[in-house]
C-alpha cells in the first residue's frame, strides 16, 4: 500500500512540475508594432522594474510583465540579471555577513 501511495505522489509531483514548464514564445525575434525587438538592455530594465510592472499588470491589460517581442536569450539574461539586482540575489546576496554571538 505504501509503495502505491509513493508512486501516486511521485506521479502527481511530476505532472504538477511539467504543468509549470514555460512554452515557446511565438513572438521571439519579431518586431512589435513600433518595429522594435527588445534586447539585453531592455531586458535588464524590465527585470529591475518587474515588481512594479507585475502589480500594475494585475489591474490593466495594457501593461505586460515581460516583453514577448525580444531577441531571445540575451533579453532573458538581462531580465534575470535585472530581477537579481533588485532582489539582492545571486553573488551579492550570498555575501551577507552573519553575526554570531559567542
Amino acid at each position: 500500500m505504501n509503495r502505491i501511495l509513493l508512486v501516486l505522489v511521485l506521479l502527481l509531483a511530476v505532472f504538477a512540475l511539467t504543468a509549470c514548464v514555460a512554452g515557446p514564445n511565438a513572438q521571439v525575434r519579431t518586431p512589435n508594432e513600433d518595429g522594435k525587438v527588445a534586447g539585453f538592455w531592455r531586458g535588464l530594465w524590465h527585470g529591475i522594474i518587474a515588481p512594479i510592472t507585475f502589480i500594475i499588470s494585475l489591474f490593466t491589460d495594457s501593461v505586460n510583465f515581460y516583453e514577448v517581442h525580444n531577441n531571445g536569450n540575451w533579453y532573458d539574461l538581462g531580465f534575470v540579471l535585472g530581477t537579481g539586482l533588485l532582489g539582492g540575489g545571486g553573488i551579492m546576496g550570498s555575501r551577507r555577513h552573519h553575526h554570531h554571538d559567542d
